[in-house]
């Protein structure tokens, strides 16, 4: 983690030594899309479980910090990501007490080289995940944590790595995360990862497009096994760039939330997200 700070350091210093058309700071559109299926990627928005109660509100955000332009075809990239996924609970009278939540915070370095057709690169990130039970989860008639499931110390520091390839509104990915750190140990430190997003370009006009994205993630607890994520639905605003989209979820294997971290789920959910 110290190693990819103090690289961000060195670029922002070395990139003065750049024209003002070849370098940009603080851009507004990221030069690494985020991977729209995937579930670790900053979100703006809600996802309500259909016939559930649970409701999981995600506030985040990442940022180029930096982005050089070495010629009109490649750019390369450095940014940071900070971003909240938190399970709440639906009750009566409008109240939805917060059961967990999990903090990200990192860094990321993106490559990206467009030719006439396509484009290629790869995203590098650095982060730091944990998770917390709040007092949503607490019973106090009870006087005990809800369903017997007490706080763990859930943590871990990963490196991610991900190359990609896009023709037109079609992405496809893989790649693979080492945790080089984890807190419980018994979770394995190598996760491989695959996936799509494909936004189907012109239907209706530039400013409304369909899409289908598919993320696939091999973890390992005791033994390996896949997490899967299906999302089909309708993004307003440019696929490339910042918007809202509405989608419905399939989501199956073990929870996003650290604190639930050996529960398998299986579910449908409706999607609101602020895209960036």
């Amino acid at each position: 983690m110290r190693l990819l700070y103090l690289l961000l350091i060195y670029s922002f210093i070395y990139s003065t030594g750049f024209s003002q058309e070849k370098t940009e700071y603080f851009t507004t559109n990221l030069n690494i899309q985020p991977f729209t299926a995937n579930f670790l990627e900053p979100k703006l928005g809600f996802s309500f479980k259909l016939n559930d109660s649970d409701i999981r509100l995600d506030i985040g955000n990442s940022r180029d910090l930096i982005l050089y332009k070495y010629n009109e075809s490649t750019q390369i990239s450095f940014g940071a990501d900070l971003f909240t996924y938190t399970k709440l609970n639906g009750e009566a009278d409008f109240h939805f007490p917060v059961d967990a939540v999990d903090y990200l915070f990192g860094l990321n370095a993106g490559f990206k080289k467009t030719e006439k057709d396509f484009e290629y690169g790869f995203r590098l990130r650095i982060s730091h995940i944990s998770a917390h039970f709040v007092d949503g989860h607490f019973d106090p008639q009870l006087n005990n944590w809800k369903n017997n499931r007490n706080p763990i110390v859930y943590s871990r520091e990963f490196i991610e790595f991900l190359p990609f390839w896009r023709y037109e509104g079609f992405r496809i990915y893989g790649g693979l995360t080492y945790l080089f750190h984890v807190v419980p140990r018994d979770i394995g430190k190598m996760n491989f990862q695959a996936g799509f997003d494909f936004f189907a370009l012109k239907v209706f006009n530039e400013k409304i497009n369909p899409f289908l994205a598919y993320d696939f993630k091999l973890i390992k607890l005791k033994n390996y096994s896949g997490v899967n994520s299906l999302s089909a639905g309708l993004k307003f605003g440019n696929y490339y760039s910042s918007g809202f989209s509405l989608s419905l979820n399939y989501f199956s294997g073990f929870s996003l939330h650290g604190e639930y971290f050996d529960v398998y789920e299986k579910y449908f959910s409706l999607n609101f997200n602020i895209d960036l």
